[in-house]
């Protein structure tokens, strides 16, 4: 008999980066024999805790797996419901992910009542344990949730020392994000151009993802204002929807008279347009204030392209220096000066340490894991 996987998370019709991970990771349960399925959300968050346009993916739906849309985030009389629902289902594992303080209480709640089944393993992906932006109720929120779970995966460093400070004693084993291997091929940098409408002989960097203030951009921007750059013809491909207000943003390039810079693509990117965007750049680029483990790595090395990181969080452990590309302090002066240095530097050399970095960043080595802690 099959053992039963359930993973709670995003998925389709829910769009982003979670909602990507799970389907795949539920993809790999299914491949290696497992009965999975996944629990999303009818009501994610409120509209006006939105900060992007829709919260829905126009992409077709995933094939082969099997997406329960109930959980409701804020109505308490749904958690029991539904947590009741998973407790007489008895899957042998599931798989939840955390990312967000908002989601604790419904997670929480749910989660204990599945643990009234005395069969069901518990284990969490936290995404983040402590957020990048801080609010009231965060930590009790937090605390509540971690309190349901039996084991923890992190994807980072810094993401297993945050949670060691709210939870000492329960297993964790800390497992590197992934290769994003499903958003196609690569392909030339000419076909990816043809359809951005981009000269097949600029300088291209490529910023990709929502757009939130600990991802740095404004750091980027002045960077990309230094007169060594402007000279150089290194322009910034910027692909990805802005989660805070653009007006800042727009003024800043507007007072930096960097807009023939500029390329700009800021809506979202759904999945089967993120290949373009990543082969039509020479090189990508992540100057974030702050930082735990990021999507945006995994898909640079599933493409192969070359990375400048900040030296903040796991963005060095991610992407060794001189290896994957540079790792550079975050401010402008220094982001400016990587650039430069990077597009001095004969590309190929990185071609040999991402291809052996890749073969480590597998969905069987999360799978397994995930196995080991179920046991225990």
């Amino acid at each position: 008999m099959k053992q039963k996987i359930i993973i709670i998370g995003p998925a389709y019709p829910l769009r982003g980066g979670l909602a990507t991970f799970n389907q795949r990771l539920a993809t790999e349960f299914i491949r290696n024999d497992y009965d999975c399925s996944i629990y999303s959300f009818s009501l994610q968050y409120p509209s006006f805790l939105f900060p992007g346009k829709t919260q829905y993916s126009n992409e077709p739906a995933p094939g082969g797996i099997k997406i329960f849309s109930v959980i409701n985030s804020i109505n308490p009389f749904n958690w029991i419901r539904i947590g009741n629902r998973l407790r007489k289902e008895k899957p042998d594992i599931i798989v939840v992910r955390y990312w967000l303080p908002f989601m604790g209480p419904a997670l929480g709640t749910l989660l204990r009542r599945v643990r009234k089944n005395r069969h069901t393993k518990i284990i969490c992906i936290a995404d983040n344990v402590i957020p990048h932006e801080k609010r009231i109720g965060d930590k009790s929120f937090t605390r509540y949730f971690l309190k349901s779970c039996d084991a923890f995966i992190t994807m980072s460093e810094k993401v297993m020392t945050d949670l060691r400070i709210f939870q000492k004693e329960k297993p964790a084993s800390l497992v590197s994000h992934p290769l994003y291997d499903n958003f196609g091929e690569i392909i030339s940098k000419e076909e990816a151009r043809k359809k951005l409408n981009i000269n097949n002989e600029e300088l291209i960097i490529l910023f990709f993802g929502f757009i939130r203030k600990y991802k740095g951009l404004d750091l980027l921007l002045n960077a990309m204002a230094n007169e060594r750059i402007k000279k150089a013809g290194i322009k910034l491909l910027i692909a990805g929807e802005f989660y805070e207000d653009k007006k800042p943003y727009f003024e800043l390039i507007e007072k930096l008279g960097i807009k023939e810079q500029l390329i700009l693509h800021t809506d979202f990117i759904p999945d089967s347009e993120v290949k373009y965007y990543f082969c039509a750049a020479d090189a990508v680029i992540q100057p974030y204030r702050n930082a735990t483990q990021s999507g945006v790595t995994p898909l640079a090395y599933h493409f192969e392209k070359p990375m400048i990181v900040t030296n903040v969080g796991g963005l060095p452990t991610l992407v060794p220096d001189g290896k994957a590309g540079l790792v550079t302090e975050p401010d402008s002066t220094s982001i400016s000066n990587a650039i430069l240095k990077l597009f001095s530097m004969d590309f190929a050399i990185f071609l040999s340490p991402m291809r052996e970095i890749k073969k480590k960043l597998s969905w069987d080595t999360l799978l397994k894991k995930i196995e080991e802690l179920s046991r225990l």
